[in-house]
């Protein structure tokens, strides 16, 4: 994404066909290392076609993708009473884990 981002940005600043040179001084500029195999093969894939041709391509595939949806179904009622409650303890356990790791030791703003 990070190369297809900024192709987008390189074009959009008026430079038509931005190379690979090009797109390595952007990234680097805000120190993202680039990879270039994959840079080579995102060129060779879009050289010669049109961007918005490529974005509306894309976009009327993504327009057949599953998106958002409704929740889960709700649990069945069981016949036994214990269940809920092991189920509810299992749940307590697993939201006192995600608590501790909400920081993860350092602070946004630190």
């Amino acid at each position: 994404m990070r190369y297809i981002a900024a192709y987008l940005l390189l074009q959009t600043g008026g430079n038509a066909s931005p190379s690979a040179a090009d797109i390595k001084k952007l990234l680097s500029t805000v120190g993202i290392e680039s990879d270039d195999e994959r840079l080579d093969k995102l060129l060779s894939e879009i050289s010669g076609k049109d961007i918005n041709e490529l974005i509306a391509e894309g976009s009327s595939k993504l327009a057949s993708v599953p998106s958002g949806g409704a929740g889960g179904a709700a649990p069945a009622a069981s016949a036994g009473g214990a269940a809920p409650a092991a189920e509810e303890k299992k749940e307590e356990k697993e939201e006192e884990k995600e608590e501790s790791d909400d920081d993860m030791g350092f602070g946004l703003f630190d």
